[in-house]
């Protein structure tokens, strides 16, 4: 992976930050995302699909990183992630020094292609360009052993101290990576 003037370049698409008109099509990749993968137990009507489809609060609290490739000279996303520093309204386990990835999603017909890690991995990079971040934290949900594995490549570790229930039957797996 490449990277020049902030966008990194891959294999057949580019990491970059997601642009304003490109916020409604991640919402949908994010949702389609979570919902193929069988992380929405609910369905459309899960509570955290509209959170998924927010990309403009995310964004405006967070930086938001989107894998695009060119198909007939237009952008396609592929997929996306958020990140946020301590302090954002988007972090829910950073504390001082830490910054969190959010809300990874991969397009369901990109997947298996290396977005997901390219989007963790950038979000990574970014993390330790900020001088006053120490640690990257993340939460996952304990089926995402593909997820799992990405993490461990990138040099994540289980941290058992940051797993949280968002909802009584629902927990999450907290991860860490010292940088």
């Amino acid at each position: 992976m490449r990277q020049n003037a902030g966008v990194f370049e891959t294999s057949g698409f580019e990491i970059r930050p997601v642009l304003p008109a490109e916020y409604a099509a991640l919402g949908e990749v994010s949702v389609r995302s979570y919902l193929e993968g069988g992380l929405l137990l609910n369905g459309l009507d899960d509570e955290y699909a509209p959170h998924l489809r927010d990309v403009p609060a995310r964004a405006a609290a967070a930086t938001v990183l989107v894998a695009a490739e060119a198909v007939e000279g237009e952008s396609a996303l592929l997929g996306g992630v958020t990140l946020a520093f301590h302090g954002s309204a988007m972090a829910q386990l950073a504390g001082p020094g830490e910054a969190e990835i959010r809300m990874l999603a991969v397009d369901p017909a990109a997947q298996g292609r290396g977005v997901g890690s390219a989007l963790a991995a950038a979000c990574v990079e970014r993390a330790r360009a900020d001088p006053g971040t120490k640690r990257v934290v993340l939460c996952s949900q304990q089926a995402m052993t593909t997820a799992h594995r990405v993490y461990g490549r990138l040099g994540f570790e289980r941290a058992p101290d940051l797993d949280w229930f968002p909802l009584p039957d629902v927990l999450l797996w907290g991860f860490r990576l010292d940088l």
